[in-house]
C-alpha cells in the first residue's frame, strides 16, 4: 500500500472508530512528488504537510487556516523559524553525505524529498487537524519531531 492510500485509510478508519466519520468531500490528499513544488493552502482550509526521504517520514506538521507561511515556505529555510525541516537536516550528521549546506538545503528538500499534503475544510475544526497529525506521528514516527 502506498503512503497516499495509507493516509486516506487512517483518516477514514480512525474517524469512523471515534464515531465521527470524516466525509471525503472535506479533505484532499496531494502527492507533490519528487521533485516537488510547494503550494499554498486555499482559503477556508487547514493542512498537514509531510516530507519523505528514501521512504522514511522526515517531518509531519500542521498549519491552521491562518498559518500559510508555515505550510508553504518555512520548512525550506533554516532561519525562518524554530523547528524547520531545513534546520533539522543541517544539524543531522547522518545527512552530511548529501552535501546539503545552509545555502542549498531548501532546494535540496524540493529536489530530493517527496511532499504529501492533506488539506482539510476549516469546517472540520482544529481538533480534527490535531487528531490526524498525531495519528500520522504515531504511525510513521518522523525522524525530525524533536523527541528522542
Amino acid at each position: 500500500m502506498n503512503v497516499i492510500n495509507e493516509i486516506d485509510e487512517i483518516i477514514r478508519e480512525l474517524s469512523k472508530i471515534l464515531g465521527k466519520p470524516i466525509d471525503p468531500k472535506f479533505y484532499e490528499i496531494h502527492d507533490r512528488g519528487i521533485p516537488h513544488k510547494p503550494k499554498s493552502m486555499p482559503k477556508e482550509t487547514m493542512g498537514i504537510y509531510t516530507f519523505w526521504y528514501e521512504g522514511k517520514a522526515l517531518k509531519i506538521g500542521k498549519a491552521g487556516p491562518k498559518s500559510n507561511p508555515r505550510f508553504l515556505s518555512q520548512h525550506y529555510n533554516p532561519k525562518s523559524t524554530q523547528s524547520t525541516l531545513a534546520a533539522s537536516i543541517l544539524r543531522d550528521e547522518n545527512m552530511y553525505h548529501t552535501g546539503v549546506v545552509e545555502t542549498n538545503v531548501g532546494e535540496w528538500i524540493k529536489d530530493n524529498c517527496q511532499r504529501v499534503d492533506i488539506l482539510f475544510s476549516v469546517e472540520l475544526g482544529i481538533f480534527t487537524l490535531k487528531l490526524i497529525e498525531a495519528a500520522l506521528h504515531y504511525k510513521y514516527d518522523p525522524v525530525y519531531e524533536g523527541f528522542a
